[in-house]
């Protein structure tokens, strides 16, 4: 009689658990699209290599859910994107505009490749030092030792 009801019980439970299709958050699919190519506009600023459109985030979804609000509002696209930077700043754009206070944010990593590509020259052009720097001890030495070797595997 126990295993039935634990049975039944787990059954019940597998059957409330089961997790359904997502259903839009508005009930009109126009407005939903539209906010959906905003939220394309717009960086995940938990995430941050993610739009808040592809976000599961908290903080995206709230974003998202301002959008919604805003274009209920009648607010244009441009409009709510000036609000958003206005509040966030111009990194919560995803493709933030070439302005003074961007310039490190896109030239950053180019400028970060200059330098590696100047430092390996730098590093390659100086180079090991050659066998004729080496001071004549030293020659001597390694070519007692390249001689002492064959001899050592032979006593082995």
């Amino acid at each position: 009689m126990r295993k039935l009801f634990f049975g039944c019980f787990f059954a019940l439970l597998t059957a409330l658990t089961h997790a359904g299709e997502a259903q839009p958050v508005a009930a009109n699919p126009a407005l939903e699209k539209h906010v959906m190519a905003i939220a394309e506009e717009l960086r995940c600023l938990v995430c941050q290599n993610q739009t808040i459109a592809d976000s599961s985030a908290p903080l995206a979804v709230d974003l998202k859910n301002q959008v919604r609000e805003k274009l209920e509002q009648g607010m244009s696209d441009k409009d709510i994107l000036d609000y958003m930077v206005q509040r966030y700043g111009d990194f919560v754009l995803y493709r933030p505009p070439v302005k003074v206070t961007t310039w490190l944010l896109w030239f950053g990593p180019f400028l970060l490749l200059i330098g590696g590509i100047v430092f390996l020259g730098l590093k390659l052009r100086r180079g090991r030092p050659h066998v004729d720097a080496l001071p004549q001890a030293q020659m001597q030495r390694a070519s007692d030792l390249l001689r002492a070797t064959p001899e050592m595997k032979e006593t082995q």
